[in-house]
């Protein structure tokens, strides 16, 4: 039986316990960042998601006062990586790059996702849209994409696309177009978005689609042919290069994004910290110029607005894999 001196003691120690437990979320926010910050990103280095990242913990370091170091954890189409950012510890000190794969594509035609889209995490903002662009090997005989249509039509399942893997972004993309175009390509799938431009470069496969920065140097150097821009507007680094759009296919006007994420119940506050560092790193000149080399389209937003266009992709490509009947167990 415990005495009144006993008890009291007993009863100042939780007092002071409750109150520090009271005080640790928002001290520890309002000190935010005390250590490095990891940037997760989904996919191999040297894709666009990849150098986007890096440029944004580039100029995010200073702002926040601490080391944003970017980890690439690729596999599974984004699911390994994205998984990885849904499972930590929600302090803000794991975050990760969301796309329009590991947000959209992916809970479409994955059964089985080992993450929510939604529920599994707390949307900071959206960065940037990246077009993506469809390209020819020089063999197949056409110039513009009114040509390739041409072709596909007069011999069905005799032209080729390589895409990053099945139920891939660029699957789905291609499903879309073939759906609206009318027109029957045979699909080859990769382990990666590497090896299936390795192999439109060497013609093993006629056509892919894939994200504009990582293709751009091969476009230019007359490796491969730009038919077609998936993005609101013609891009400045391919200005005879018509969009989707400019071709009747309205429902193709959107390129894919990149945004940031954190883990769901990371504070508030650290979510508004996140999200004003990347603000003022999106605002500084050398963030934009490198952006617009890349024909980036800034997409700076709040969560909310982020939060919202995530629920749009999702329930786009769930429309399109159902249509073309994408579906991993």
């Amino acid at each position: 039986m415990l005495t009144r001196r006993r008890a009291m003691q007993v009863l100042g120690w939780g007092l002071a316990s409750g109150l520090s437990l009271g005080l640790a979320t928002p001290v520890s926010a309002q000190g935010y960042p005390e250590r490095t910050v990891k940037l997760v990103v989904p996919f191999a280095a040297g894709g666009s998601t990849d150098l986007v990242a890096r440029l944004l913990a580039d100029k995010m370091g200073p702002i926040l006062g601490q080391t944003v170091i970017v980890e690439n954890r690729g596999g599974g189409g984004g699911t390994l990586g994205a998984d990885a950012v849904a499972k930590a510890k929600p302090d803000g000190y794991t975050i990760g790059m969301a796309t329009m794969s590991t947000h959209g594509s992916n809970p479409a035609v994955y059964t089985r996702l080992p993450y929510d889209p939604i529920k599994d995490f707390a949307p900071i903002t959206n960065v940037v849209s990246v077009p993506s662009v469809f390209v020819v090997h020089p063999s197949v005989p056409a110039q513009t994409m009114k040509e390739f249509i041409a072709l596909a039509k007069a011999a069905p399942g005799k032209y080729t696309f390589a895409s990053p893997g099945n139920g891939s972004l660029g699957h789905a993309n291609i499903e879309q177009f073939m759906d609206l175009a009318g027109i029957q390509l045979l699909h080859v799938p990769y382990k990666g978005a590497g090896q299936a431009a390795t192999d439109a470069l060497a013609g093993v496969v006629h056509a892919m689609t894939d994200n504009l920065p990582s293709t751009l140097p091969n476009i230019k150097a007359g490796k491969l042919r730009a038919l077609a821009v998936l993005a609101p507007q013609r891009s400045p680094v391919l200005p005879d290069v018509p969009t989707y759009r400019e071709l009747g296919f309205e429902e193709m006007s959107e390129g894919g994004w990149f945004g940031l994420v954190a883990p769901a119940g990371t504070p508030p506050a650290v979510i508004k910290r996140l999200h004003e560092a990347a603000h003022k790193a999106m605002a500084t000149p050398e963030f934009k110029e490198k952006l617009a080399a890349m024909s980036g389209i800034p997409m700076a937003n709040s969560p909310e607005q982020f939060a919202a266009q995530i629920r749009v992709a999702i329930e786009k490509y769930r429309r399109i894999a159902k249509a073309a009947n994408i579906r991993i167990e």
